[in-house]
């Protein structure tokens, strides 16, 4: 069987050591022995890297993460979670957009004091729907 060392898992990965020592600490992946001192992996832990890579840029957590996987290791998805998390990226959207819409009119605003502005007024007001 081929294996890869740890540096060879973290170099193709991206991810550092620490990281994947603490991955597995956590069960996300196993090492399938060691040679010395170093930890050795199976080639498939680089996709399974990927998925968690995935997982963690979409907002899930590692808990959330680990669960997308059966008891053989396989990739089990929950596909009512990642609804869930579409839905919550997209209102995250709409209020990035809205914060971006507002620097964009108080760095353009032409009255001379922004508290003049009926239109900063409104988004001061606006602003604890937000939080």
């Amino acid at each position: 069987m081929i294996t890869m060392d740890i540096a060879d898992v973290s170099r193709q990965s991206g991810l550092k050591p620490s990281t994947l020592r603490y991955y597995e600490k956590l069960g996300l992946i196993r090492s399938i022995g060691r040679n010395g001192l170093r930890r050795q992996y199976a080639p498939s832990v680089l996709n399974k890297l990927n998925i968690i890579c995935l997982g963690r840029l979409a907002g899930l957590s590692l808990v959330e993460i680990s669960a997308m996987f059966d008891d053989k290791d396989e990739l089990a998805i929950d596909r009512a979670l990642l609804t869930k998390k579409t839905h919550e990226i997209d209102a995250q959207i709409k209020r990035l957009q809205a914060v971006r819409d507002s620097l964009n009119h108080v760095a353009n605003c032409p009255e001379p004091s922004h508290l003049d502005c009926p239109s900063f007024q409104k988004m001061m007001k606006s602003v604890k729907h937000y939080l």
